[in-house]
């Protein structure tokens, strides 16, 4: 039986914490937790390590709340769906009827990684919808951009507030909708210049050749195994799926490489591409999932020339 707010709610429970100060964010959070431990669901934190501290400091001592390492769990959205729907199965496992989380992105996904990390938030009012959760995601007004409050508040189906309240955000925009809507991505500053290699209808095994014979110079070893396999993937999805030409170009500096395999086609018609694996894996659906999980930014940009994957190795906010 569920309690609180989302009692006699199916599925997700999904709201958003727009604060403005330290009390503000206890005000919402510490009730929200202590509610939980007190109705015997599983009750637990995933937070940086400044709101950790200041979480602790407010409860009381052997409070009952689990503290997720939300650094590990936030390192990329897929990561993070796979993470957390694990979490989830586990714990209904063991006879929860309710789950409650309370989470905060990490600042660098404020940056130019924020199309993928919106398009996360979204993407979750689906993937979780088949466990009891209820979770409050926390952003700070006074620092977070307000595009990204935007994407919020259109994000989130409801909003926490200090006085108790559960408010609905009358902008929520279903996941089918705004997954499907263009997403403005922020051009990274090493495309300003000639790419290093460009190629046109590659096969994969030239793509991951290009890859391993600049990329060597600019990141890691394991880095370099990533993001070859991440562009094997682009590629071959692009032959098969998109219409010619595909092309390959490759920049590379400042400690990161950025790859665009584009084609002429429209792109992936799953919303959720990237995030989940496609349902039909027979098609080879489960390529863009795997890119998700190899490169440390992806982005997908719809224009009159077609459909363009930009991916990332290194650090996507690096100017």
């Amino acid at each position: 039986m569920r309690t609180g707010a989302a009692a006699g709610h199916t599925g997700y429970f999904h709201e958003a914490v727009l604060y403005d100060s330290p009390e503000h964010l206890l005000a919402v959070v510490v009730p929200f937790l202590l509610d939980g431990v007190a109705a015997g669901e599983p009750t637990m934190v995933s937070f940086g390590e400044r709101h950790t501290a200041l979480l602790r400091s407010a409860l009381p001592p052997r409070s009952g709340v689990t503290f997720l390492a939300g650094g590990d769990v936030y390192a990329r959205p897929s990561a993070a769906i796979r993470s957390y729907r694990q979490l989830l199965a586990d714990q209904v496992a063991a006879g929860a009827t309710q789950i409650r989380i309370v989470g905060e992105l990490p600042p660098v996904a404020f940056g130019r990684s924020w199309d993928w990390w919106s398009r996360y938030e979204s993407a979750i009012n689906h993937a979780y919808d088949d466990f009891p959760l209820w979770s409050m995601c926390l952003y700070d007004t006074r620092s977070t951009p307000p595009e990204v409050l935007t994407d919020v508040v259109r994000t989130h189906p409801r909003t926490a507030t200090p006085d108790g309240r559960h408010l609905p955000n009358e902008v929520y925009t279903a996941p089918e909708v705004y997954l499907r809507e263009p997403r403005p991505v922020a051009p990274d500053p090493l495309q300003r210049g000639v790419p290093l290699v460009e190629l046109v209808d590659p096969t994969p095994a030239q793509a991951r050749a290009a890859v391993h014979a600049v990329a060597t110079d600019h990141v890691g070893a394991d880095e370099v195994d990533d993001l070859s396999v991440a562009v094997s993937e682009a590629v071959t999805k692009a032959l098969r799926h998109g219409r010619p030409p595909v092309r390959f170009r490759l920049w590379a500096g400042d400690g990161r490489v950025v790859v665009t395999v584009g084609d002429a086609g429209t792109g992936p018609t799953d919303p959720y591409a990237g995030l989940l694996p496609a349902r039909n894996v027979a098609c080879g659906g489960l390529g863009l999932w795997i890119t998700y999980q190899s490169c440390d930014h992806v982005a997908m940009q719809r224009g009159p020339d077609g459909f363009t994957l930009r991916l990332t190795t290194g650090d996507p906010n690096a100017t």
